[in-house]
């Protein structure tokens, strides 16, 4: 038995309206529903759902751990300006090789961090398997 595909992704926010815009404004997500401590949208084919509490921790204190949206090599300085223009805490991001693409990271108003990158899972086990000798990999 194995999982058949994403579901969704839930998100704790402590502001729902102020996340509904958030998703809206930076993602694009479309919003099908709501209640008074949830929402549902559509973001890009991915059911996503907010879901309000009080006292979560801030996801960003805590790991590398992210969540990573594609987004076209030549859009990115846009979606960096869009960000810029919104106050959107941008993060530093890691150091990154030539051929492993351009990505930016950054936080929704609760620290649920993010990444827009311009790069395939395909694009970076290429250039992984060029450059990576001490890696191993596993074709089906």
């Amino acid at each position: 038995m194995k999982a058949a595909g994403l579901n969704h992704l839930l998100y704790s926010v402590s502001d729902l309206e102020r996340s509904i815009h958030f998703y809206q404004d930076v993602f694009g997500a479309r919003l099908l529903a709501k209640r008074r401590t949830t929402a549902y949208f559509d973001l890009a084919g991915i059911w996503l759902a907010l879901n309000e509490e009080k006292n979560i921790p801030r996801p960003e204190q805590a790991s590398y751990t992210h969540t990573a949206f594609s987004i076209k090599e030549d859009e990115l300085p846009f979606m960096v300006l869009k960000l810029e223009e919104r106050g959107v805490n941008i993060l530093n991001g890691r150091e990154r090789e030539a051929g492993d693409r351009s990505s930016i990271y950054f936080t929704d108003p609760d620290g649920h961090k993010f990444e827009f990158h311009t790069g395939t899972l395909a694009d970076r086990l290429d250039h992984y398997k060029k450059t990576k000798p001490h890696m191993e990999f596993f074709d089906d």
